[in-house]
This record gives structure tokens, sequence and C-alpha cells, in this order.
């Protein structure tokens, strides 16, 4: 239920479950995991994670959630395994992420979103923690408070806010989504990825 496309040292990483919202369960964690963590081996200079369909991801299936996968370590390997990547990582936002999603998105290095997409992670309403590195990380971009806003006071936000809150780097067209993070990557993959790594290692982060 993941798609892995490889393109010339561009690794693109799709939820293909668009009849469920591309709500994840444990086994498309676990593959988006392994396509991470076996991109640089690959050769892959660049990751791009989006979703197939009108929305980016639902968060965790519920199924699956009643199953577990709440507190389930994969949503760790896999947040994990982005974040990771030694490469340039952009979140091409197709439209709404939810919940768990957030644990794909946030450790990307670039986020790009659909003007209709909406950004709301409700696990106060819902009775479960966050992912465990998502409360530093969510703040790490829009701050303390709005993250907060997001998590605790369960606040639904819409792209402009998420873009001028810098949740997201920039709203783009659907059409335009992928060519735009296509080329937000064509700097990395023409240079060596030892000084793709390098600069990723000097800036700061989460």
């Amino acid at each position: 239920m993941i798609r892995v496309e490889d393109d010339d040292g561009l690794r693109v990483v799709t939820l293909a479950r668009p009849d469920k919202a591309n709500a994840l369960t444990a086994d498309m964690l676990a593959a988006v995991a392994e396509a991470a963590e076996g991109a640089a081996a690959a050769r892959a200079r660049a990751l791009i994670l989006t979703g197939e369909g009108k929305v980016f991801c639902a968060g965790a299936d519920l199924e699956a959630v009643k199953a577990g996968l709440a507190t389930d370590p994969v949503w760790q390997r896999a947040a994990g395994a982005i974040a990771g990547f030694p490469g340039l990582t952009v979140a091409a936002l197709n439209g709404t992420l939810a919940g768990g999603a957030f644990a794909l998105a946030l450790p990307c290095d670039l986020r790009l979103a659909v003007p209709g997409a909406n950004f709301f992670y409700p696990v106060m309403r819902l009775g479960y923690l966050p992912q465990p590195d998502d409360p530093a990380r969510l703040a790490a971009l829009v701050g303390p408070a709005r993250a907060k806003m997001i998590l605790m006071a369960g606040a639904r936000i819409g792209a402009e806010e998420a873009l001028s809150w810098g949740l997201v780097e920039r709203l783009v067209p659907a059409e335009a989504l992928l060519p735009m993070a296509r080329e937000l990557c064509a700097a990395v993959l023409a240079a060596s990825p030892g000084h793709a790594a390098a600069i990723k290692r000097m800036v700061p982060g989460v």
C-alpha cells in the first residue's frame, strides 16, 4: 500500500491507499521505514514523500489502532528513518495531514502543501499520546504555544495558517506539487552525496 519509485538519485515514496484516505497500517509504516532506510543504499540523494488521491493521510487506520498500532514502535522506526536520511527530504502534502501522519511529515526537511489542505492532530480528544518525537519537532517549527494549540486544544488549521505558522514552507497547486518538490531537490541531486549530507548536519534540527 505504498509505492516506491527511483529516478536518477531521487526516491519518491507514495502512500497508495486512496480509498481509505491513505490511513496508515503497521505494514505501511514498516514499508515507509524500509524505503527510507534503503534510500541511501539505492544511491538516492533526495527523497519525496507524498500521497495518492486528495488526502495526504488521515492518520492511523482505526482498526489497526484497536489492534495496538497507536503505541507500536514502528512509528518511531519510520520517523527515525526519514530523519536519518542524509539527503534532502520533502513532504509533498497533496491534501489533509491528520493525526499520526504528522510523524511522517515532521521529520522531513521541507513540507509543501496544496491550498486546500487541513492540519489537525486529535490526540487529546481520542485519549492517545502523540508519537514521542512529534511534540518537539512540531514546537521547533511553529513554537511551543502553537504546538499546544494543535496537540492540546485540538485546533484544526488550514493551509494559509499552516504557512504563516511555519508548518509548511510553500503552498502549491495540486498539479504543480510534485514538479515543485522535484525542483527543490534538483540542487541536491546535482551535488555530491557527501556535500549535501555535510550541509544538512550543519543545520540544527530535532
